[in-house]
Order: structure tokens, then sequence, then C-alpha cells
């Protein structure tokens, strides 16, 4: 999996790296076993701090992506709590709905854009 890192975004680093492991997960690039990179070699790779990844990796155990195993690292490990991710998922999308209603953005305009999302990930 490549990561891409923004350095110029507002979007803090250790965010931006969470999400495309998310990402990864969800187009299947990354698959539940997987063992992620080192601290230390993902850190390196990318060129960022070591305490950017670990903070990255434990915000994703924190949200059920990952379990930390000492001896094995990060590895991709789903907690399926679907009513707690959608109770979190209606949070975040009120407000972006709300912000997409202020530009004028339609009902059909949203709906387009997560049917072509959603088609965008593999089937589970």
């Amino acid at each position: 999996m490549v990561i891409k890192i923004d350095f110029q975004s507002d979007e803090a680093l250790y965010i931006q790296l969470r999400n495309q492991i998310i990402l990864g997960i969800a187009t299947s690039t990354l698959r539940e076993g997987d063992v992620l990179p080192s601290v230390r070699q993902l850190a390196e790779d990318i060129g960022i701090n070591m305490h950017t990844v670990n903070k990255a990796y434990s915000v994703l155990r924190q949200e059920g992506f990952v379990t930390i195993d000492r001896r094995r690292g990060a590895i991709v490990s789903l907690d399926v709590d679907k009513l707690q991710a959608l109770d979190e998922m209606q949070k975040n999308l009120r407000v972006l709905l709300a912000k997409g209603r202020c530009k004028n953005i339609t009902r059909q305009e949203i709906h387009d854009m997560v049917d072509e999302i959603f088609d965008g990930y593999d089937d589970k």
C-alpha cells in the first residue's frame, strides 16, 4: 500500500495516515490479519516522526481497525460494532450534509456522490 502524506495540508499528519489506512481496508488493499509496517519503518518510509505514526496506530486501535501485538505490531483486525459505527457516521454526516446544504448541493448530487464512492469499495 502506498501512503501519500500532504505536508501542505491543514489536516494533521496522523489523521492523514489514519484515513489512508482506513481507505486501504475499505478497498481491500489491506485485509484482516495483515500486519502493518512497524512504527519505525513506516515513519522512515514516509518521512515523518515515529510519534506521529504511533498516534495514528493508537487512534486506529481505539476505533477498532487494528489490534496491537507487542511481538507482531499493528495488525488489521476489524472490531465489528455496527451500531457504534452507524452512530459515529451519523454525527459526522450531519455536519457534512449541513455544509453541503449551505452550498446549495442537492439531495440527488449527494446520493450520486455516495453511490460512486460506495461502489469503489469491494463487497465484504
